[in-house]
């Protein structure tokens, strides 16, 4: 089941298109990782999700209904950009205000539930001023998780944390997906962390979706491969399947063929060599998570 489902979604501030058409799917679930440089697009859609923007065109449904629905919306839990946190209140005294103005029953016994599902105490007393970055965006993800929602919104949850902070905030982001069922869209710009916990990933560049990928698809895409540049990549391509029986393999664009299986290197280029065919380039590429997403993403300077 789509639990969020774009259809053409765009938004444009004067003359540029800060969301681009965008044809995105997060299933019942998921953890989806939103990927994108600074600048690409990844809060302004998720502004557009949780009904903080309207869009220019296209359209959004949460569980197949409008944004606008009421009933939609209640089931959505967001914390977009940074949570507006009262700083001479205490983490407790955030939530039970955030809690009564949402008009939650029982406020209190509410809050200490959340605290608790955060990793912060009910007893501490000191005021968020006073908060690490990393016990402010867990208090953030529990404002997100009043009223019990089945979707979270967030985003760039790790920003700015340390590597404690990043650690704890992943280890919440799992338990709350495995243990309460939660399906999270979760945007960043730091894949390494990313690819600890995401189910599926979107690649946004420049306000488009480049790419929706799911976790096993990404790690096929990213096992080691033999690369060879030929100078007739269609011939060389039968060859590879009749003379040396390999499936796995892929042609990419300037005759460059990819094969993902394990091969001797020098049984390909003699095969093409007996043939007739120019074997120009030839080596073992190790492609990681990282380079992957920096192709998909444009360069190194996307990040």
């Amino acid at each position: 089941m789509a639990v969020i489902q774009t259809m053409g979604l765009s938004k444009r501030y004067k003359d540029k298109w800060a969301v681009d058409h965008l044809d995105l799917t997060v299933e019942q679930g998921d953890i989806y990782g939103f990927i994108g440089r600074n600048g690409a697009g990844k809060s302004t859609t998720l502004k557009l999700l949780c009904g903080l923007a309207r869009p220019t065109q296209g359209e959004a449904l949460i569980f197949g209904k409008p944004i606008r629905d009421t009933v939609a919306r209640r089931r959505v839990g967001a914390l977009v950009e940074q949570a507006g946190l009262y700083p001479d209140l205490s983490g407790r005294e955030n939530l039970r205000l955030y809690a009564a103005l949402l008009g939650q029953d029982s406020p209190e016994g509410q809050a200490d539930e959340i605290l608790e599902t955060v990793g912060l105490s009910p007893k501490e007393k000191k005021p968020v001023r006073h908060y690490s970055m990393g016990m402010r965006q867990r208090l953030g993800v529990g404002l997100a998780l009043l009223g019990g929602p089945d979707l979270l919104l967030l985003d760039e949850p790790i920003n700015g944390l340390d590597p404690e902070g990043i650690r704890e905030m992943r280890e919440l982001l799992l338990r709350l997906n495995r243990e309460r069922g939660l399906t999270i869209l979760v945007s960043s710009h730091i894949l390494g962390e990313l690819s600890k916990i995401a189910t599926r990933y979107g690649i946004i560049q420049e306000g488009k979706l480049v790419e929706q990928i799911t976790a096993g698809e990404l790690e096929q895409k990213c096992t080691d491969y033999l690369h060879v540049r030929v100078d007739q990549p269609q011939k060389a391509a039968a060859l590879l399947e009749q003379k040396l029986g390999l499936t796995r393999w892929e042609m990419r664009p300037e005759g460059e063929l990819r094969i993902y299986e394990t091969v001797d290197a020098k049984a390909v280029g003699r095969t093409f060599v007996q043939a007739g065919i120019a074997v120009e380039d030839m080596g073992l590429h190790r492609q990681d998570l990282e380079s992957y997403f920096l192709e998909r993403m444009g360069g190194e300077n996307h990040v």
